[in-house]
């Protein structure tokens, strides 16, 4: 299928910001759709199989929209991820660093709407469909608002056991690398000095899983990330902390459980046990939602299809 486009009336400036240096944002659309885009000035060629050759045309009149500047590698990978319309880039936005953070597919959309709906929201899905991402924004969003006294970030930490022992230096220094991915989101999406200040005021607490052991969770938001290698003990114990006035998510990838083969997971067994109760709300992302480099949804969607189909 080809299809032609003129985009009138000329604008240089917006054609070559729709393009990028050395036309590098057509090629990334060449390479997530595996089209064929050619073009002469304001005159635009596509050609591929019908679905993406449409789908390239769609994103590159989005692009098109907001080129009156320099459009960056990673907005032009994320309008791949979402609908491929301008409003994939403008959903509701949260009260973070990030002014340009909004929900880039349906699913993450539906995502932010159950954490703002249910107290007890599970996001399940692949590496980079931005399900602890979204989740600290929310939790960033509702501190920023007032609407908790103190966000509370926790995970499982060396797979479930949480064996801490062998490794050197005091608490902070041997929980510290598992909880890297937290404190990321959080300088992202706030900013280094306000973080600190926030942890020197007690409004942000960060601990391995174990350590929410016989406390009583109130006005927090609270989250458990990598929840797959909970057991389900440890899930029990974690959703029983939740306190009035608390909102919790719990992510996790149920492709990447590090539990013995013997050992059930906390996040397998939460989703069978809560998919039924009231204020308990479920959310499944895909490799659809994926936004990171394109090339990571078809890693993703090639290891299921291996899964499906071993090789004997």
């Amino acid at each position: 299928m080809i299809l032609r486009h003129t985009f009138a009336p000329l604008n240089n400036t917006r054609l070559a910001n729709l393009c990028g240096a050395m036309d590098e944002h057509l090629r990334t659309i060449e390479t997530a759709l595996e089209v064929r885009i050619a073009h002469r000035h304001e005159q635009f060629k596509i050609e591929g199989r019908k679905t993406p050759t449409q789908r390239g045309m769609d994103v590159l009149q989005a692009l098109y929209e907001i080129a009156t500047k320099p459009i960056s590698p990673a907005t032009v990978q994320l309008m791949l991820s979402g609908d491929g319309s301008a409003d994939a880039l403008a959903g509701p936005s949260l009260a973070t660093r990030r002014t340009d953070l909004k929900p880039r597919s349906k699913n993450q959309a539906l995502y932010l709407d159950n954490i703002a709906e249910c107290d007890i929201t599970l996001g399940l899905g692949p590496a980079g469909t931005g399900k602890t991402y979204l989740a600290v924004a929310a939790a960033v969003d509702a501190l920023q608002r007032n609407s908790v006294q103190r966000i509370i970030l926790t995970r499982p930490a060396v797979e479930a056991g949480e064996r801490l022992g062998y490794l050197p230096g005091d608490l902070t220094q041997k929980v510290d690398p598992y909880l890297r991915p937290l404190y990321d989101a959080l300088y992202d999406l706030m900013g280094f000095d306000p973080v600190q200040k926030a942890f020197e005021r007690q409004a942000l607490e960060i601990a391995p899983l174990g350590f929410m052991r016989g406390r009583t969770l109130n006005n927090a938001f609270v989250i458990l990330d990598e929840a797959q290698n909970t057991t389900p003990e440890q899930m029990k114990m974690f959703l029983t902390r939740i306190g009035f006035g608390t909102k919790a998510v719990i992510t996790g990838d149920l492709t990447q459980i590090d539990l013995p083969k013997t050992q059930l997971s906390g996040l397998v067994d939460a989703e069978r046990v809560l998919r039924r109760v009231e204020g308990v709300a479920i959310t499944r992302l895909t490799s659809i939602d994926i936004v990171r480099h394109p090339l990571v949804a078809r890693i993703v969607d090639a290891y299921e299809a291996a899964k499906l189909n071993p090789v004997s």
